[in-house]
């Protein structure tokens, strides 16, 4: 399902969240006026100990206004434990939201992070957030019975408190914002360094043997001092945090210290100064600090992992300069890989390898070769499921990974996927929206599900997953496949457990869509057959081609279709495709080519693409030639 094209930002996502949760919100602020009545007992109470009771000669006065201040820090504790109830009124559907989210995405787009998603990241932000909420909580109540209590014992005390209270607070608003961002830039650091390193360490004998010490050193380094700057510029603005605490926390002391004189001649008492001593150092300051360093790191922190959960999918690389264009005068590249290379870990044998390919839009690709070549992996790789270790993979002009490449291409696994509900949810879970009946049942009736729809009591039956077939679950999976806004579709053995007639329906549906480009991951040798261009993963002996040049260029495809053998549905006479068993060229419908350089070959028999060559001339032997690290370059082997 697409993206949206502008996505709300965290922000107001965030008031809108806690507009819905009004009720939790209202609990809150009161049992967090009852736990800030301890604070306004404490100056209150003290100065009235002093003044009424033991300055004026009656201990028993001052002990029992000592007594009325403790009762009420017992019934602030009690406020306080109260106030985490409703703390997770508010943090637990922020965390169930999270986990909707990252069970969606992984879902709808295989998020390969979904899990650290799931077990770290959600978890940082439910604690982090109810932390920032007890916080920021806290400072507001205490902050309020504190002013209260100053005014109850003298008005005037305000000025040596107020003016420098909301200085300080203004200077750390103010910079919170930049502050955050250096924040943010500075964990980024630290991340690439971890991840840096975790490869070094993992590849220092392949890093020895190679000669590759001074460009990792130097790459290395190049982090280092990045992370470096990330944090010289953060300490510089901490400075300002220090500040900022230090004006709103520590100068209102300060100035009731120095203006004692002068408030005493005004009629402050002794105990009122004293009282507003204890408001400012006992709650006051303490309030102030937990707000700064609250909102200056863990607010930083926050505000990372939410993006991270809450953006299009997982972070993406900036594209390269080159990355959407295609080669001069061919079709546009509906999917393209550039010198990619692959391995399942730093020490194992490479997978895929330096493969440079482009299958145009509209082209009919089969991907064939024995069992573990490497064809599901190709598949991963075009879906974005997996990353190379080098080279690049688009789809569209997007990189694989993008949101842009996850709106453009829909794969179907082999185990396809039914959820409990309507067969319509089922089919119209990949469109942003409702999908009319008459469009469901003419991508059935396309696809071959229409018998099944019909068996099931329509679009509007419940489907139970556990009593369908493998097959029928197929069927439905590829019919959501094709029903989807996707131009590209993979289909890695999709169609594994369907018969050869149903799998031919199925693939000429998807290759039959408007604008629609096809990966096969071939399960049975009749999809290489009726696929424009079939790549025959062999390795280091990979090849791409037709099916006539391929059986005269590649041993292994040999085999494979003579492991088909004559009674291959495809290759019996009379086939719709015009394909027997025995190998010829010149396959009928050539309407798009797939062109592959570097180690893939690209195999073409003499006479065939007589519709303009739009990927170069033929050479001397009927061969494409093609730049080792320059995908669409094909010059042409001219010879006289």
């Amino acid at each position: 399902m697409p993206e949206p094209a502008c996505s709300p930002s965290p922000s107001r996502e965030g008031l809108r969240f806690l507009a819905a949760r009004r009720a939790a919100l209202v609990r809150l602020a009161c049992w967090s006026v009852l736990e800030a009545g301890h604070t306004f007992a404490l100056g209150y109470a003290l100065a009235h100990a002093l003044d009424r009771g033991f300055l004026a000669g009656r201990p028993a006065t001052g002990l029992g206004w000592l007594g009325l201040a403790a009762l009420a820090v017992l019934a602030g504790a009690y406020g306080t434990g109260r106030t985490y109830r409703a703390v997770a009124d508010l943090v637990e559907p922020l965390r169930d939201g999270l986990v909707r989210r990252v069970v969606a995405r992984a879902l709808r787009d295989g998020d390969g992070a979904a899990v650290s998603r799931l077990t770290h990241q959600v978890e940082i932000a439910r604690d982090t957030f109810a932390g920032l909420v007890m916080v920021s909580r806290s400072f507001v109540f205490t902050a309020a019975g504190a002013l209260a209590g100053l005014c109850a014992l003298a008005p005037v005390l305000l000025l040596a408190v107020v003016p420098p209270l909301l200085l300080g607070l203004a200077l750390f608003l103010v910079t919170l914002r930049a502050l955050a961002r250096r924040q943010e830039a500075f964990l980024v650091a630290d991340e690439d360094i971890a991840r840096s390193l975790d490869e070094v360490a993992r590849g220092l004998r392949d890093i020895t043997a190679g000669g590759a010490e001074q460009r990792v050193a130097a790459d290395t380094g190049a982090l280092v001092d990045a992370e470096f700057r990330a944090a010289r510029a953060l300490a510089r603005w901490s400075v300002v945090r220090v500040v900022a605490l230090a004006l709103a926390g520590r100068l209102p002391v300060v100035l009731l210290l120095v203006l004692a004189p002068w408030l005493l001649d005004r009629g402050v008492t002794p105990g009122a100064l004293v009282g507003a001593l204890a408001y400012v150092t006992q709650s006051l300051l303490p309030a102030v600090q937990d707000l700064v360093h609250g909102l200056g790191a863990s607010g930083a922190r926050l505000a990372v992992v939410i993006r991270r959960l809450t953006a299009g999918g997982p972070a993406e690389r900036a594209p390269s300069v080159n990355s959407a264009s295609t080669d001069a005068g061919s079709p546009a590249a509906a999917l393209a890989f550039r010198g990619v290379t692959f391995a399942y870990g730093p020490h194992a044998a490479p997978v895929v390898r330096r493969l440079g390919l482009v299958v145009p839009a509209g082209a009919r690709l089969a991907v064939v070769g024995p069992s573990g070549i490497g064809k599901s992996t190709l598949a991963g790789l075009a879906a974005g499921l997996l990353e190379p270790l080098s080279g690049e993979v688009t789809v569209g002009g997007a990189p694989a990974r993008s949101a842009a490449a996850r709106a453009a291409r829909v794969l179907i696994p082999q185990e396809a996927y039914v959820f409990p509900g309507t067969l319509g949810e089922n089919l119209g879970y990949l469109r942003p929206g409702p999908v009319p009946e008459e469009e469901m049942r003419e991508a059935a009736a396309a696809v071959g599900m229409d018998g099944l729809a019909e068996r099931l009591g329509g679009f509007g039956a419940p489907v139970t997953p556990g009593e369908l077939s493998a097959g029928e679950r197929q069927l439905i999976a590829l019919t959501r496949a094709y029903l989807s806004p996707a131009p590209v579709a993979l289909l890695d053995e999709a169609t594994c457990h369907l018969d050869p007639a149903a799998e031919a329906r199925a693939e000429d549906a998807f290759a039959r869509r408007p604008g629609g480009t096809l990966v096969v991951i071939a399960h049975r040798a009749a999809s290489a057959l009726r696929a424009d261009r079939v790549l025959v993963m062999d390795g280091p002996h990979t090849v791409c081609g037709d099916h006539a040049g391929l059986l005269r260029a590649s041993p292994l495809y040999r085999d494979l279709m003579a492991e088909a053998g004559p009674s291959d549905p495809a290759g019996a006479l009379g086939d719709s495709y015009g394909v027997h068993a025995v190998a010829r060229a010149g396959l009928a419908g050539d309407r798009g080519h797939v062109v592959a350089d570097g180690p893939v070959r690209e195999v073409q028999p003499t006479g065939d693409l007589s519709d303009g060559g739009a990927f170069g001339g033929e050479g001397e032997h009927g061969e494409f030639t093609a730049g080792e690290g320059d995908l669409g370059r094909l010059q042409k082997a001219e010879t006289e």
